[in-house]
């Protein structure tokens, strides 16, 4: 009788690890997981802690003499732009790939207050480490706020900006009440497997899931199986608090650089969009609309609208994200 309570309690295990995902246990700074190209890091002393910021940069066989610097999303590692680099190492391009301080291969701090100023300069750092005085900066999502805060910061070091679907284009704090620290924490530490694969779904993938994303949720889903994982969760519950209430939607006409606006028409991203009221969460994270009023703003703005795609374009429809990237990056 033991026996076969044994063998159903292992099949019961099987089942649930099935419908989960079969994914490991992340380490705390992905050293058990591999990136695309090697692995470089900076030493940075931040608030009275010692951390590494992790970064790959690629080398073209052919270089044209130009750099582009690709900055991630809040739910993502430098990894996820391996097609994007391969492609423009093609094209001759020097790319430079950090993870920020939080995120990927790089420290996850103790204690830390984070800001897009503060993760502007770890990113020029590096950037000063390489010896680069020029760069075309692309970023999507919170990656995309934390490119318009970097070329508002330092305009001589921009030769072009990119932004796919960046955070920030409204600001939620004054339609959507207040979630302190302590309570995305809680959030945090509730997430599964499927909770942050319903999320993905539904916002980066337009609720179509594919094999190939399956990588990009084991990362965070192995994560939650780490002893470590408060401190992974605290982090990102500070970084929700830095996206909620440092938008850049105020400074568009400030930005001086050629800017490309690369727009997912079905995203419809927005924090905190459940603590709003109902008539107000209809007109949360409307992209399409948010996209044509933000070019209009900012000076020198081409703007992309790729129909199909969520929050991810270079994801989820990368041809189109690649011919808009390279088409601007050529002109």
């Amino acid at each position: 009788m033991k026996k076969w309570l044994l063998v159903f309690a292992v099949l019961l295990s099987f089942g649930a690890s099935a419908q989960e995902g079969c994914y490991e246990v992340t380490a705390t700074n992905l050293e058990n997981i591999a990136y695309p190209f090697p692995v470089d890091r900076i030493h940075l002393v931040i608030q009275g802690e010692q951390l590494q910021m992790a970064f790959m940069d690629v080398q073209p066989r052919k270089p044209n003499g130009r750099t582009v610097l690709l900055l991630h999303g809040k739910n993502f590692c430098g990894a996820y732009w391996e097609q994007t680099v391969r492609d423009l190492l093609k094209e001759g391009y020097r790319v430079v790939i950090p993870d920020q301080i939080g995120f990927g291969k790089s420290s996850k701090p103790h204690r830390i207050q984070y800001s897009f100023q503060l993760l502007a300069l770890n990113t020029k750092a590096i950037l000063d480490r390489l010896h680069i005085g020029k760069a075309i900066v692309v970023g999507h999502s919170m990656g995309g706020m934390l490119a318009a805060r970097f070329a508002l910061m330092f305009p001589e070091l921009v030769e072009q900006l990119v932004l796919e679907n960046p955070l920030g284009l409204e600001d939620w704090k004054r339609v959507v009440s207040y979630q302190t620290v302590d309570d995305w924490y809680a959030s945090e530490l509730k997430q599964t497997y499927e909770s942050l694969k319903q999320y993905q779904m539904d916002f980066y993938y337009n609720h179509e899931w594919k094999p190939e994303y399956d990588r990009w949720i084991e990362i965070p889903a192995g994560w939650t199986r780490n002893a470590d994982y408060p401190r992974i969760a605290w982090n990102s519950a500070l970084l929700y608090d830095m996206i909620f209430t440092q938008p850049v939607c105020y400074e568009w006409e400030q930005i001086q650089a050629p800017t490309l606006l690369i727009i997912g028409q079905k995203d419809r991203t927005a924090l905190g969009k459940g603590r709003a009221s109902r008539s107000v969460q209809e007109s949360l994270g409307n992209y399409p609309r948010l996209g044509r009023e933000t070019a209009k703003r900012i000076k020198h703005c081409r703007l992309k609208e790729i129909d199909d795609a969520g929050h991810a374009p270079h994801l989820s429809d990368y041809r189109q994200f690649r011919k808009a990237l390279l088409g601007f990056l050529e002109d």
